[in-house]
């Protein structure tokens, strides 16, 4: 047998494997005797969706000379944005609380130590709207609830199986392509394709961040207008090939 040819090009080479697409590192064997030569191409693949989902953040924070008092009046007014949350048609599966804080409030002066001069309590939720047409109402009716502080919203896709599906085949039928126009300039064949590594697949969110803060007696008279563009789900694949005569 014929040993391996190395290419030009700097194209790596690798141990031949069974075909796998998998998010892990592909284990590599050895097979001593091939006449075939091993390219290796990387590909990238991507899907456009409109996202579903929107996250927003969103809470209370209450002030006061003690610590009970802030506390107390927190709950209070988070009681009442637990209830707009639910009465939005939110489900309790998609809110949870992010974060309950109480934290001092000092006073610095030159050459003296701190003093303290109230206490700061703050709770926060993690609100996932699954209608997004009626996330500007949302986010309104909050605030009109008592939410003072109020940040997002971020977006997502929520079933995004099938567009990472659709990124793969664009990567594999991209590296596919380059392999056969490599093939072709050295007067070889794509025999097979040895392995299939999936470094990883993105999901960027290059939407706008919306942050407010607001009163109870502040309430727009137009629901907050909000927008969730695109979102580009891609994948980026290693594949190995056998080239031969």
């Amino acid at each position: 047998m014929r040993p391996f040819r190395p290419l030009a090009l700097s194209l790596a080479l690798a141990a031949l494997v069974p075909m796998t697409l998998d998010a892990q590192p592909t284990p590599q064997a050895t097979i001593a005797n091939s006449d075939g030569t091993l390219l290796s191409v990387s590909a990238d693949g991507s899907s456009k969706r409109v996202p579903d989902v929107a996250t927003i953040s969103t809470g209370v924070v209450t002030r006061a000379a003690d610590a009970n008092a802030a506390m107390r009046d927190n709950a209070n007014q988070m009681t009442k944005v637990m209830a707009a949350i639910k009465a939005a048609g939110v489900a309790e599966r998609d809110i949870q609380t992010s974060g309950v804080n109480l934290n001092p409030n000092y006073n610095y002066t030159p050459n003296k130590p701190p003093k303290i001069t109230g206490y700061e309590a703050r709770n926060t939720v993690s609100v996932k709207v699954r209608d997004i047409a009626k996330l500007g109402k949302v986010m309104d009716s909050l605030v009109a609830a008592g939410a003072n502080d109020l940040n997002g919203p971020s977006f997502e896709v929520d079933k995004p199986d099938e567009a990472y599906d659709e990124a793969r085949r664009g990567a594999l039928e991209k590296a596919q392509a380059r392999a056969e126009m490599y093939a072709k300039a050295l007067g070889l064949r794509v025999r097979r394709i040895v392995s299939i590594d999936e470094s990883g697949s993105s999901f960027p969110r290059p939407i706008p961040m919306m942050a407010m803060k607001a009163m109870a007696a502040a309430a727009p008279a137009a629901d907050t207008e909000v927008s969730p563009g695109e979102a580009n789900l891609s994948a980026h694949l290693n594949v190995v090939f056998e080239l031969g005569r």
